[in-house]
């Protein structure tokens, strides 16, 4: 199996564990930018910080321009890399699933984060969509 397999795993028993602890209660909604805004963001040249949360090895081969690479299986120990001012948007390869919305909602809850929100829809369509990508590290 593949080693992204296992840091998914990771992360969602994180995600379980998580949970378990936080009880039930009702939380704020997660806050989604569609795709559309995203692109309308950039062709804008609008201030933001997009974060790929997929392996580093997925994010060489293509992201979204601009993009900071943030492997979400690293993100815990380099949380100190996300700004906490202006508009900082977080994309994967999952959209809106448990993994990608655990990630926001612990820089949400954990760590204050009040500027954050979610691509809605994961990368592999915005490549469907032939919106602009990048190559190589950054």
């Amino acid at each position: 199996m593949s080693r992204f397999f296992f840091v998914c795993l990771a992360v969602f028993a994180f995600c379980l564990a998580r949970a378990a602890l936080a009880g039930h209660g009702s939380e704020e909604p997660v806050a989604v930018v569609s795709m559309e805004r995203v692109k309308y963001y950039l062709t804008a040249r609008e201030a933001m910080i997009l974060v790929d949360l997929r392996p580093a090895k997925e994010f060489q081969q293509s992201h979204i321009p601009g993009a900071r690479s943030l492997p979400m299986a690293e993100l815990e120990k380099r949380m100190n890399e996300v700004p906490k001012a202006g508009r900082v948007i977080l994309y994967c390869d999952c959209p809106q699933s448990e993994l990608i919305q655990e990630a926001y909602l612990s820089l949400r809850d954990d760590y204050d984060y009040r500027n954050i929100s979610i691509m809605g829809d994961a990368f592999k369509e915005w490549v469907k969509k032939k919106y602009p990508v990048e190559k190589g590290k950054k």
